[in-house]
């Protein structure tokens, strides 16, 4: 059912784009209806513009938190045109009937994050756009709603396709647009409100991005967030589901390096990492590590890419490259590949919070910011570990970290040799290590080891003695720490514990 548009509601904080919808409504005829500063500014370009103080007969009062709050305006908009009550009550009263409004909210996120006063916080909290929203958004068979700035453009391509009419479907859609603006909303000023106390859960995003599919093609999959603000696609196809979960993964294992580091991840796990003088070195070193598993893999440095690595980087197959810039020469070097994912990382991830659905329900903790330094590295062996095992033990601290329990990650001058991850005891994890440094041909004698957990028993150590290692880093907490403790002296080998655990189910 198609409506025309004879009468507009304007109240809006954001006025740029504006006024090429103003131009095209005014050229179809189209009564303005505004307040404050949207009234100035129609009324600057030249369009005759009916203040709504006119129609209410009252002043904007109370410092301008009552103004469209009543009857002459939310009448005008809630009226049902097929309704022969509403109709008599329009006609009665004096209403007059609204078929557009365009709103767009006090910026109430912005103005928290800008760290503004308690006070201007509370001011930025829409009230009567809001209730113009909602109304309009109700009433959605008759009127039509442009609830946000993103939502000009819409409605800008509809008036210079078909003029001042819209069709139920259209109108319906910005309904949608308009629920899942307030709703947003809300949730922002109640999770200020709410602070620390994590009382109840609001998580809304204003982006949704569908994808090929979810972890398997029979799956659906969407990513709602806005990847734009952290990375910018330069090649490539569009990220995959399983892409997203091991970029995420790769960007928050590299923000805990501040040296020249590449890592190269599979399934969540980093299958090869080094800290090197040039990035270049880096990459050779993560590669050597295990380069069976960096086919196919996640590739993430945190140093700009340039030609000599790039062409080095090229003669791997892998997804996606995640790197803060690109030098000009190594860009084409890395996009002779037209699916391969390259992506520049504008800015570090800083979600304080993570969540998992679990049980129809959510799960959510603090996201894991912990980083072990070597003043962390609290001795308790009679052998203390030399300056180069610290660094060691740092290194492969911060990768275990970032790789699925149980883990165990082995590590040799800023290099991964090789990690046990996922398995069901740390013993086969730990097993696992090293016979996958064995098969790399890596010399264990020297290496270190980082457990994410306590031991339960001696009986890694005792492994790990006998494989070479001399020394290893554990959170401690164990009733049988002191077990642990004697075995590694017995061994002559060094033991650090940090009292941080790093579980990752």
């Amino acid at each position: 059912m198609e409506q025309v548009i004879r009468r507009a509601l304007i109240s809006v904080y954001h006025k740029d784009g504006l006024a090429e919808i103003l131009a095209l409504l005014h050229q179809a005829g189209v009564e303005f209806v505004s307040t404050g500063g949207t009234h100035a500014f129609i009324e600057s370009l030249g369009y005759p513009c009916v203040a709504v103080e006119d129609l209410t007969k009252y002043p904007s009062m109370l410092g301008g938190r009552v103004k469209t709050l009543h009857p002459a305006v939310l009448g005008g908009i809630l009226a049902r045109r097929s309704h022969e009550t509403d109709q008599q009550e329009v006609a009665t009263y004096g209403l007059p009937l609204i078929d557009l409004v365009i709103v767009d909210l006090y910026p109430f996120e912005a103005t928290v994050a800008s760290g503004a006063s308690a006070e201007d916080i509370i001011e930025k909290i829409d009230i009567g756009g809001i209730s113009l929203i909602r109304g309009a958004a109700k009433n959605f068979e008759d009127v039509v709603i442009i609830p946000s700035q993103a939502d000009y453009a819409t409605l800008e391509g509809i008036l210079r396709t078909r003029g001042a009419k819209t069709t139920l479907e259209e109108r319906r859609h910005f309904a949608c647009r308009a629920f899942a603006v307030s709703s947003h909303y809300d949730s922002a000023i109640f999770t200020y409100f709410d602070g620390e106390d994590h009382s109840e859960l609001r998580l809304s995003a204003q982006s949704a991005k569908p994808l090929r599919y979810g972890e398997n093609p029979h799956q659906q999959g969407i990513f709602y967030g806005e990847l734009e603000k952290y990375f910018e696609q330069l090649h490539g196809k569009e990220l995959s589901y399983n892409n997203l979960q091991d970029v995420e993964a790769a960007v928050s294992l590299i923000q805990d390096f501040d040296e020249p580091t590449f890592a190269i991840l599979k399934h969540n796990n980093a299958c090869g990492c080094a800290s090197r003088s040039t990035i270049l070195e880096a990459w050779e070193a993560a590669l050597a590590g295990d380069p069976v598993s960096a086919f196919g893999g996640v590739l993430v440095a945190n140093r700009p890419i340039d030609l000599q690595t790039a062409e080095e980087i090229n003669k791997l197959f892998f997804e996606v490259l995640i790197a803060p810039d690109f030098t000009a020469e190594a860009l084409p070097v890395l996009e002779s590949k037209k699916n391969r994912i390259l992506l520049r990382q504008l800015q570090p991830v800083s979600a304080q919070w993570s969540y998992r659905s679990m049980l129809g329900g959510i799960l959510a903790q603090e996201t894991d910011r912990a980083v072990e330094t070597i003043q962390d590295m609290k001795p308790v062996t009679k052998v203390a570990p030399t300056a180069q095992e610290l660094e060691d033990l740092v290194f492969a601290t911060k990768l275990v970290k970032h790789s699925k329990s149980n883990a165990i990650v082995l590590g040799k001058a800023g290099q991964l040799i090789a990690s046990g991850v996922g398995q069901t005891s740390r013993v086969d994890a730990l097993k696992q290590a090293i016979e996958k440094a064995r098969h790399f041909g890596f010399e264990l004698k020297g290496a270190v080891l980082a457990s994410d957990a306590f031991f339960p028993f001696d009986d890694c150590v005792t492994l790990a003695a006998e494989a070479g290692i001399t020394a290893i880093a554990q959170p401690g907490g164990s009733v049988r720490d002191e077990d642990s403790i004697k075995a590694a002296d017995a061994h002559g080998i060094a033991m650090v514990m940090t009292g941080v655990r790093h579980f990752k189910h």
